[in-house]
């Protein structure tokens, strides 16, 4: 079942494509009532030649207002582990896999200012899908201009108003397990100003013991055009949100009772409290007719609070910084050559203590902070310098040079102890150069190939370069590796086909290992190396059945053939194991119909592979298929008010699967490992959204 599974739809769009007849040309266009976006692989002019993929709303719509994750799990190379709605992991071609919890070794942009912290860790939890135009995903390190990590970047965009218009939305949405979500958009765009607000709010129980989760955030984004020449643009985003932890499981309770919360954050009641914002004020300067500069300074504030089974931990992150970048062309030879340059910085002041919890003692309430044991400071920074050449070298053929800069530094205080036993050090590491060498070829208008030879790196965190006694180790180093990746681009059958296929390596050395010394204390070491090799392939097909039908189906596969080349970890040696936490063989596929523009009916379907959970792979997760299912309904029911209701459900066959996994974990007092993060069983839910135009 699971073999047919994978090879059914490859199987749909031969037969699709085999009887395809010469229909009249349109573009793979969805039209939204915001804007009009092409979901494709493609050159982002940011990006010059760069390929990169920018997924929308045609993508967006496929799932639940609130599920994020499938949507992006729909690209190719990218996957995210999401143990709840605040409990994910973004890996990209198995870069981060590694990472025990949540987002490390890329970077995270929101409308081009950074929200990736100076140790590295974004938190994409902290944004409502239903803000966004789009989502840009970069994969690997050839993403010089957004800091060339392993994993890649990716580009969070907010939504746009349209010319001239100004207009209200707001959608509804209610579900299984007191799911309630309301997105209320307010957006104006007349003469030089144009505004955007969202209110969002959500609530629910979760599927799970100790898993209710409650978000409130507001977005404002206005653009105003002083002149001609200039435009400045101010961003806030504020996110509160509650979170109730139950944790992951062993496998007796995964298979047996999913819905079990973990004992010990049962007991404690465990949860995190997060008040998160986020502030940029941005200058876009036309300088001459061939020179452009856009300009960023941002400030972002953190506050965390998060009662767990073995301590209480509260802190507090300011983050600031500034990013620039100059993108213009001159003429040599006859020949137009771009470029861009820039630089950007980002500081911030991480404060954090610990408190003891003593829950034991509460009478079943819970979480009780008792006395401080730990009390730290951290000064991270992080900066980067880029520039890219843009050359042609004929009509059809062209080659980009990259580079990146960067430079780390942490300053760690141990506020706490005193004496001898006080830990504070500081890290400064050396300057890293980041080459990239883009060539593309367009054999035709709307075909091409191109080749990318990039080489990136990521850091370790602050605590991961310290030693299990908590002095910062200065041998542990920075991951570096070299991309090496080719990829074609196709637009065929007078554009009714839409394929795009890469195949990479990616060799890493000085492999970041956490290795456990306490149920909640892990210090990273250098391991090894590893290989990460693999094909992606994205496919869609718009067959017009009638003037009036048009069905869309599309497949996503991933095959990651990654292992350990040098891994020796004490005395075992891992050395030729597939690489832990990442499956083999994924697959996202489905089908859209359209019928009238009114009725509309999105079905997908999602196969992950086992994964292997130790390095020495002794134990794998099971395989999985998931399917999904919405209809609905659209339509204008007047001059100014529209209304587009829809009902789905997701997971239709009720599979009991693991939705993120832990690897190498250990159990303590006897009790199994707990591995597994279940994913929710069927659920229903129902969305009504009501747009008024004034």
């Amino acid at each position: 079942m699971m073999k047919f599974s994978l090879i059914f739809p490859f199987i749909l769009l031969f037969i699709l494509v085999s009887h395809a007849q010469e229909p009249v040309p349109k573009d793979s266009i969805t039209e939204l009532d915001e804007i009009i976006l092409l979901d494709s692989l493609q050159s982002s002019t940011d990006n010059g030649i760069i390929a990169t993929k920018i997924i929308g709303t045609k993508i967006f719509q496929n799932y639940s207002p609130v599920d994020m994750v499938s949507a992006i799990n729909q690209v190719s190379g990218v996957y995210i582990l999401s143990g709840a709605l605040n409990t994910n992991r973004i890996t990209i071609r198995g870069v981060g896999a590694r990472t025990l919890f949540g987002t490390d070794k890329l970077r995270l942009y929101y409308n081009d200012v950074p929200i990736t912290n100076g140790s590295g860790f974004s938190t994409i939890e902290s944004f409502d899908l239903e803000n966004l135009s789009s989502v840009e995903v970069i994969k690997g390190p050839k993403a010089t201009n957004f800091g060339a990590n392993l994993g890649g970047a990716i580009l969070l965009n907010s939504k746009q108003p349209n010319d001239g218009a100004t207009y209200f939305r707001n959608n509804f949405t209610m579900g299984s397990y007191s799911l309630l979500k309301n997105n209320l958009q307010f957006s104006l765009k007349e003469n030089k100003i144009s505004l955007n607000v969202h209110y969002g709010y959500l609530e629910t129980d979760g599927y799970r013991e100790n898993n209710k989760f409650k978000r409130e955030g507001v977005l404002v984004d206005v653009n105003y055009q002083i002149n001609s020449k200039t435009n400045i643009g101010l961003l806030f985003n504020h996110v509160d949100y509650n979170a109730q932890i139950p944790s992951s499981l062993g496998e007796t309770d995964f298979k047996e009772n999913p819905t079990k919360a973990a004992f010990t954050w049962k007991s404690a009641k465990g949860y995190e409290d997060n008040k998160y914002s986020l502030a940029g004020l941005t200058i876009n300067r036309t300088i001459t007719d061939k020179l452009k500069n856009t300009s960023s300074i941002f400030y972002s504030y953190l506050d965390h609070y998060e009662p767990r089974p073995f301590g209480i931990l509260d802190e507090y992150t300011h983050g600031y910084g500034f990013r620039t970048k100059f993108a213009g062309e001159w003429i040599a030879n006859k020949t137009k050559i771009d470029y861009n340059f820039g630089a950007e910085l980002y500081k911030d002041e991480y404060n954090w203590s610990e408190f003891e919890n003593l829950y034991q003692e509460n009478n079943g309430q819970g979480s009780l902070q008792g006395e401080q044991f730990a009390k730290n400071k951290e000064f991270r920074r992080q900066f980067n310098a880029f520039g890219n050449l843009l050359i042609p070298l004929g009509n059809a053929f062209s080659t980009q040079i990259g580079l990146n800069v960067n430079k780390t530094y942490y300053d760690f205080r141990d506020v706490f102890n005193q004496g001898a036993d006080n830990k504070s050090a500081e890290r400064d590491f050396d300057a890293i150069i980041l080459p990239s060498l883009n060539l593309n070829y367009s054999f035709s208008e709307l075909n091409s190939l191109y080749a990318n030879i990039s080489r990136g790196f990521s850091n370790p965190t602050l605590e991961e370069t310290l030693t299990p006694d908590g002095v910062i180790n200065p041998d542990i180093a920075q991951e570096t590796g070299t991309n090496y990746e080719i990829g074609t681009r196709l637009l065929l059958l007078n554009r009714k086909l839409n394929m795009n296929i890469a195949i990479y390596r990616m060799d890493i050395k000085n492999l970041l290992v956490a290795q456990r010394v306490g149920e909640d204390q892990y210090v990273g070491k250098n391991a090894g190396k590893t290989q990460h090799q693999g094909l992606e392939l994205e496919a869609e097909y718009n067959l017009d059945i009638t003037s009036k039908l048009r069905l869309t189906p599309f497949i996503s596969y991933t095959l990651n053939d990654h292992s350990f080349m040098t891994f020796v970890d004490e005395d075992n040696n891992y050395s030729g194991n597939p690489l832990t936490g990442v499956p083999k063989h994924r697959l996202n596929s489905g089908i859209q119909a359209q019928l009238n523009n009114t009725f509309y009916w999105y079905s997908t379907h999602q196969y992950v592979g086992e994964i292997p959970l130790t390095d020495a792979n002794s134990l794998y997760s099971s395989p999985f298929n998931v399917i999904n299912s919405k209809v609905g309904y659209k339509n204008q029911l007047g001059k100014n008010l529209s209304m587009d209701i829809a009902f789905g459900i997701n997971n239709i066959f009720d599979v009991n699967y693991a939705q993120s996994v832990l690897i190498n974990t250990t159990g303590f007092g006897g009790a199994e490992p707990r591995y597994y993060y279940p994913g929710n069983d069927r659920n229903f839910y129902g969305s009504l959204r009501l747009g008024y135009t004034l």
